[in-house]
């Protein structure tokens, strides 16, 4: 398999995935260029130049939480996804919320040019969303269940864009001990060494 990224981009969750499962895996980055001028193969597989697309064989797929929830299926072994339905429904309830909703509001704080006046507030907005994330975190080891899931790796992605926030992501206590648990995982640690990040430093 063959994972097209950005350092640090939302390709980071399903590069986590990837790293998780210990399946075989190749990397191609793509510059931060116009994507006009990307890579003419990383085209031909994602018109739109857009971040992550993986090769899978002859199938690809875009989109970083629909390719975490194809490799938790195709690798059922890794135990990314749950075998109660209840409890993997609230992998699926986690998962959407954290890219229907948190992830949004990161574009909108860190691209405020693309969405108008209104996105300065974001800030504000995250920070409301993590207080919340962290009261959810109380007593937990991890969001669903008993081990890490796909939803952990997309969180563990937003809390490490969350050191950017006037109060860091990691800046509360449920948070922070979660945070830690994950970046403990050496999967994890490999997947900063293979893109170039450093291990964040939590203050």
């Amino acid at each position: 398999m063959r994972l097209w990224y950005r350092p640090g981009s939302a390709a980071l969750a399903p590069h986590a995935a990837l790293a998780e499962i210990g399946v075989d895996y190749e990397l191609a980055e793509v510059g931060f260029e116009d994507p006009a001028e990307a890579d003419p193969e990383f085209l031909r597989l994602n018109p739109a130049g857009r971040v992550p697309t993986l090769e899978d064989g002859d199938f690809v797929l875009t989109e970083s939480a629909a390719i975490m929830l194809y490799l938790a299926e195709r690798f059922p072994e890794a135990r990314l996804l749950p075998d109660d339905k209840r409890e993997r429904a609230q992998v699926y309830r986690w998962l959407v919320y954290l890219t229907n909703t948190l992830q949004p509001a990161f574009m909108r704080f860190f691209y405020p040019h693309r969405y108008g006046a209104d996105a300065v507030r974001e800030g504000a907005a995250l920070e409301e969303h993590f207080d919340w994330i962290d009261g959810e975190l109380a007593g937990r080891t991890w969001l669903v269940g008993d081990d890490r899931t796909v939803a952990d790796l997309f969180l563990w992605m937003l809390v490490r864009w969350g050191r950017r926030l006037d109060r860091p992501a990691w800046d509360r206590p449920n948070v922070r001990a979660y945070f830690l648990r994950l970046l403990e995982r050496p999967p994890l640690r490999r997947v900063l060494e293979e893109q170039g990040l450093e291990l964040p430093a939590l203050s």
